[in-house]
């Protein structure tokens, strides 16, 4: 890509959207392009279409998407296949109808089957059923990898797909109910130390009530107290972390460097798309166990084991990424370390 090529980010200021524009931007890009949702509705086919023919982007970041943890994945299950469905047939569509010179599709590492091999390689897609909590949102994620091949081999477009691991980071969704543990877990015990410290005016700030009853409610129903935070499941599940800067990287360091005849080794068209984790992973309760030390919460920790684990183990194969010559560099606690201190300083 030229320095001054168009280069439209779709979710700009998401976790992974606003990673990317920041890269971007560190690297010398400066035509980039971008709305926010209240500009340009991407589930509205015609306000894109519009937008496509108007701008003319060059390049497409395809990074907008509606997320969740486990507890919104598996109540708004009709939401999240709907709205993910609607905002990548638009973008790609429209991408193919405009000329883009290069997609990449953000998908999700849920996209694989419940019991796939661990590390998961690209090509257990579609050998078996997924977890049950997200998969609508797997579904949709599934779809837009499919319509990027399809559209490749019949139009010759040049669309890539990457499937990044969990991520956090940066501009993060620390809701309570509707964000991923990592986020969740340094929030939960960020307000336990506050109330531990009696610092009542605080937990009511964080939270955004007036009255501490109120706040007390509240962190009851998430299972935090002065002298404990409840977390969901066995915490023996083993997840892998990737900071969401490092997501960026990789997208653009793709973008730059990777067109789709890069992945179709022997013309093979199907699982091109590229995961994109440390291949490296830890267990929920060691994962809440830095978080601990990192927040200073002294308190316990307890494990609600009527709440769902969810898959067991999910571990990306990065033996693709790695071959196109890139990894990950930040460690997990030092990205704990920044994400903590970041939240800190927008409270």
């Amino acid at each position: 890509m030229n320095k001054d090529a168009k280069i439209y980010i779709a979710g700009h200021r998401g976790l992974v959207g606003s990673a990317i524009k920041g890269d971007l931007e560190k690297k010398g890009y400066t035509n980039l392009i971008y709305k926010t949702h209240k500009e340009l509705d991407l589930t509205n086919t015609a306000a894109v279409t519009a937008f496509f023919e108007k701008e003319q982007p060059e390049y497409v970041f395809l990074a907008a998407a509606k997320v969740g943890g486990i507890v919104a994945n598996n109540t708004y299950r009709a939401d999240f296949i709907y709205t993910n469905l609607m905002i990548q047939n638009n973008v790609i569509h429209q991408s193919y109808l405009s000329g883009v010179k290069k997609l990449l599709f953000l998908g999700s590492t849920c996209i694989y089957p419940k019991q796939a091999p661990q590390p998961m390689p690209e090509d257990s897609l579609l050998t078996g059923p997924l977890e049950y909590t997200n998969e609508p949102y797997a579904i949709a994620k599934i779809a837009g990898i499919k319509m990027c091949e399809s559209y490749n081999i019949q139009y010759g477009t040049n669309f890539l797909s990457v499937m990044p691991t969990n991520l956090y980071g940066y501009n993060d969704n620390f809701d309570l109910e509707k964000s991923h543990v990592l986020p969740a877990l340094i929030r939960k015990m960020h307000l336990a130390k506050l109330l531990s410290e009696g610092k009542k005016e605080a937990v009511m700030r964080d939270l955004g009530v007036s009255a501490f009853a109120k706040a007390e409610e509240t962190l009851k129903k998430y299972g935090v107290s002065g002298t404990s935070v409840e977390i969901w499941g066995t915490g023996a599940p083993r997840r892998e972390f990737l900071w969401s800067q490092d997501m960026a990287n990789a997208c653009v360091f793709i973008m730059e460097n990777t067109n789709f005849a890069d992945v179709t080794p022997e013309g093979d068209v199907r699982n091109t798309h590229i995961n994109i984790g440390t291949g490296e992973d830890i267990s929920i309760k060691e994962l809440a166990q830095i978080i601990q030390k990192i927040v200073g919460f002294t308190g316990q920790l307890t494990f609600n084991t009527s709440k769902p684990d969810g898959t067991l183990r999910k571990l990306t194969d990065v033996s693709k990424l790695h071959g196109l010559g890139w990894k990950h560099k930040v460690p997990l606690e030092e990205g704990v370390a920044r994400l903590y201190a970041w939240y800190l300083e927008k409270q």
